[in-house]
């Protein structure tokens, strides 16, 4: 029997598994029983799962799986929790810390009333309402986010020739100048509507500073109607100092028991 510790938080309302993996014993290239883990209401049940890893250039190193168990370079919201629950294990000592991620080192600080802020790496690419904030974001303006289809349209453009092979998320956006906007997401990974999108927060914020005439900070309302605040600098048509800061919540802690959860379809 493989028993796995792990903590459930949620940031702004995206849930994820945590797990203390500085001993590499959790078996990450699983991605079956990952996906099972993620699963609901078969596993756990979380828009992701997330190890901690030690590191040599920083305090600690995270990884992050999607719901159907492919890896992801960055998740906003994950990154968050992870601080958190960082230093609750002791890989960081302190309420500032460092920590690796295939998108690039991130910074984050724990902040007062159970906030949190990370830096984010400076968009790629900001083109035609689309940002690549770590993973591809398109954005998609809309007048009333309560009409949309957020299933069958994200799946559609998530889908589209556009984005092949790989695919992007998809962000539904309703802009109200000038520094709020409210969002829904189609998450690529999770296959569903996510009830929060780190990224996808950083990505339509850009977008909005950078087309639609919003000015940095920028808050964003979530699909469950927590606050996200994007900041940073803008000059000469360049990104700067961007960083996203939201409410994390610890949810519980248990233990599973890997090998008896079932790979989807079996």
């Amino acid at each position: 029997m493989n028993t796995v510790r792990f903590v459930k938080m949620h940031g702004a309302g995206n849930d994820f598994v945590l797990v203390d993996d500085r001993e590499g014993r959790f078996p990450a290239d699983d991605h079956r029983r990952i996906a099972a883990m993620a699963t609901r209401p078969d596993g756990i049940g979380c828009e992701g799962v997330i190890l901690v890893r030690d590191s040599a250039n920083a305090d600690f190193s995270m990884l992050f799986f999607n719901p159907d168990g492919t890896e992801a370079e960055m998740c906003g919201n994950g990154a968050r929790c992870v601080a958190v629950f960082a230093r609750e294990i002791g890989a960081a000592s302190g309420k500032a810390m460092r920590f690796e991620t295939a998108a690039g080192t991130v910074d984050a600080e724990i902040l007062d009333d159970g906030l949190v802020r990370i830096s984010v790496p400076p968009p790629r690419e900001v083109k035609d309402d689309f940002a690549l904030a770590g993973v591809p974001h398109k954005i998609v303006t809309v007048e009333n986010l309560s009409r949309v289809d957020v299933e069958d349209e994200g799946r559609r453009i998530r889908m589209s020739g556009e984005f092949a092979p790989d695919g992007t998320n998809v962000d539904f956006v309703a802009w109200h100048a000038p520094d709020k906007f409210s969002i829904r997401t189609y998450e690529r990974g999770v296959e569903a509507e996510s009830g929060a999108c780190g990224t996808g927060a950083v990505a339509a914020a850009i977008v909005g500073v950078a087309q639609h005439g919003l000015e940095f900070p920028v808050r964003a309302k979530t699909a469950y109607g927590y606050e996200l605040v994007v900041d940073g600098v803008y000059e000469n048509g360049e990104f700067s100092s961007i960083t996203l800061t939201g409410p994390v919540k610890r949810l519980f802690e248990g233990t599973v028991d890997f090998d008896s959860l079932s790979p989807i379809g079996e």
